[in-house]
């Protein structure tokens, strides 16, 4: 696959089982100033992941409905926006596609010109959530160090507490909802937990990390149900 490296430029790994489309793909994101690293499997784009990337390109149409899983393992292994292709503009897919975490989605076939400016757009709102440290209000959340302070005082969470925390932060005014949640941080499918945990934990966060948990400033709900990370 084609592998373009530009000293200091963004990376976007692209899993795509099309070679033509791959290598395409890999071209046009390198010319734009990109490092573009192509793979046509699972097992390799995760390899890929574990060393860092700025964006994942993904192909829906992989073998065994692969693309849905691997987008799941990105969101597993942290904040690595996703942009989903495909060859069907099913609406179910779509929805599908939004649930297990993709921030965006094209339709093929597309120009170029207008994938790249979809990736430009998702980095720009992602920005904020692949800083090292995220502060609201006087909360801070030391991401590299797993470390959250509330006007200075140390805040002791729970594993399951921190990364619920994380999670919102780092969708910090999008909507996450009780499925994503699930989905996210506790069994792929959400089977072997209830939905009342979500309830549970979330409430025993509020409670460390809220000045007022009844009136929160940082975790609201929405409706849906769901939840965003401050205004």
């Amino acid at each position: 696959m084609e592998y373009d490296t530009l000293m200091g430029a963004k990376k976007v790994v692209i899993v795509e089982d099309d070679e033509l489309l791959n290598r395409a793909l890999c071209k046009a994101f390198a010319n734009a100033g990109y490092e573009a690293q192509g793979f046509g499997s699972v097992r390799e784009g995760m390899d890929a992941i574990q060393r860092g990337t700025s964006l994942m390109v993904i192909d829906i149409g992989l073998p065994a409905g692969e693309g849905f899983a691997l987008c799941q393992k990105v969101r597993d292994c942290g904040g690595t926006p996703v942009i989903f292709l495909t060859a069907r503009d099913d609406e179910m897919d779509m929805i599908r596609a939004f649930d297990c975490g993709a921030d965006d989605y094209l339709v093929k076939p597309f120009p170029m010109a207008v994938l790249l400016k979809h990736a430009e757009a998702v980095l720009r709102r992602m920005g904020e959530g692949h800083t090292q440290a995220f502060s609201y209000e006087g909360l801070r959340i030391d991401f590299a160090r797993k470390q959250v302070t509330s006007g200075g005082r140390d805040v002791k969470l729970t594993p399951k507490e921190y990364v619920l925390l994380e999670l919102l932060a780092r969708n910090h005014k999008r909507v996450v909802t009780k499925r994503m949640i699930l989905e996210q941080i506790w069994d792929a499918k959400g089977s072997y937990v209830e939905e009342n945990t979500v309830n549970v934990t979330l409430s025993r966060l509020r409670k460390k990390i809220e000045p007022d948990p009844d009136n929160p400033i940082y975790i609201k709900t929405v409706f849906g149900p769901g939840y965003t990370f401050g205004e």
